[in-house]
């Protein structure tokens, strides 16, 4: 397995997160992820800056580390054609070190443009509508597109990397899955789930990498870790058919308002105990997965997590699942 280190843009402010990838960088994590929102999920968390613009820092601010969103959704607040864009400048701009983790997105994000949230069937239209675009536009030639959800009229990048960027698409149930099969160079999800795993592999993805996430919250008092566990991730506990579709981190923080700190910590490790970072990768490796990052929680305990990975956690997890 490798295993990477997630930049969480609703936590840390810009300048911070491109400091903290380059330590990262130096402390050897294997590669590195960003999230992409609008808004915070809660806000206490307090950023949300533009991952693009912060992306495009990292690129020249390291060297060996490589990069991807984790996820862009490409279905509303950006139009395809910008998505191709964008990321083919990352890729010429990180020498190849780039990859594109497309998701179908959250109402959190994407209701900002005031075109209102479709429903999970057509945001799945619209987004195999939109790697498709993509996709064509990675091959340098015009592009002409006439879809149900997408216009596209006679457009052409002209900055591309020397190899096409790879596009890697979220999932979190077997029509996500197959869809990924179908359009994607890798699987991404944010749970351990087996089953899509399969469906990727059996539809055509067999052989292909598979990416996943722990939230973690690292320290020395377990008390104050799991405190912080929860402040930072307990809007995540309504599961994502109602992650998807909530507008605003007021909704999130009302969602969660009965959500208890153990609660939190039935699924994010926290401490500094290194086998229970073991056992919770172990649950992804079980699954199928190749890749794991893990997310900090809480902008002041960064260093301190990426010390402990470099002296403790990462020699440990390499040993196991290297």
């Amino acid at each position: 397995m490798e295993f990477g280190y997630t930049l969480l843009c609703e936590q840390t402010p810009p300048k911070q997160l491109v400091a903290d990838l380059v330590e990262a960088e130096e402390a050897g994590f294997g590669y590195s992820a960003i999230s992409d929102h609008y808004l915070p999920w809660l806000e206490s968390q307090g950023h949300a800056a533009y991952a693009w613009s912060v992306l495009g820092a990292l690129a020249q601010a390291t060297h060996r580390i490589p990069l991807m969103t984790f996820v862009t959704c490409p279905i509303m607040r950006y139009h395809p054609a910008v998505v191709a864009q964008k990321a083919a400048t990352m890729g010429v701009l990180s020498d190849g070190r780039f990859t594109l983790g497309l998701g179908a997105g959250e109402n959190l994000n994407e209701h900002v443009v005031g075109r209102g949230w479709p429903s999970v069937d057509v945001r799945h239209e619209m987004f195999a509508e939109a790697v498709e675009i993509i996709r064509a536009l990675f091959s340098g030639d015009y592009v002409n597109y006439r879809g149900r959800h997408y216009t596209v009229d006679s457009a052409k990048l002209y900055d591309l990397p020397d190899r096409p960027v790879r596009i890697g698409m979220a999932a979190y149930g077997p029509r996500a899955g197959r869809l990924a099969a179908e359009h994607a160079d890798l699987l991404i999800s944010d749970q351990p789930v087996a089953d899509t795993v399969r469906v990727f592999q059996d539809g055509g993805g067999a052989g292909k990498p598979v990416y996943g996430q722990i939230p973690v919250a690292y320290g020395d008092d377990y008390d104050e870790c799991k405190e912080r566990a929860h402040r930072t991730w307990k809007f995540s506990a309504p599961a994502w058919k109602v992650m998807a579709e909530l507008p605003g981190p007021v909704n999130f923080e009302a969602a969660a308002k009965t959500v208890r700190p153990e609660d939190v910590a039935e699924s994010v490790p926290c401490g500094n105990d290194v086998d229970d970072y073991v056992q919770a990768v172990r649950q992804w490796a079980d699954a199928g997965f190749t890749h794991i990052s893990f997310c900090q929680s809480g902008p002041d305990h960064q260093k301190d997590f990426r010390t402990w990975a470099e002296s403790d956690l990462l020699p440990a997890l390499r040993e196991r699942f290297g």
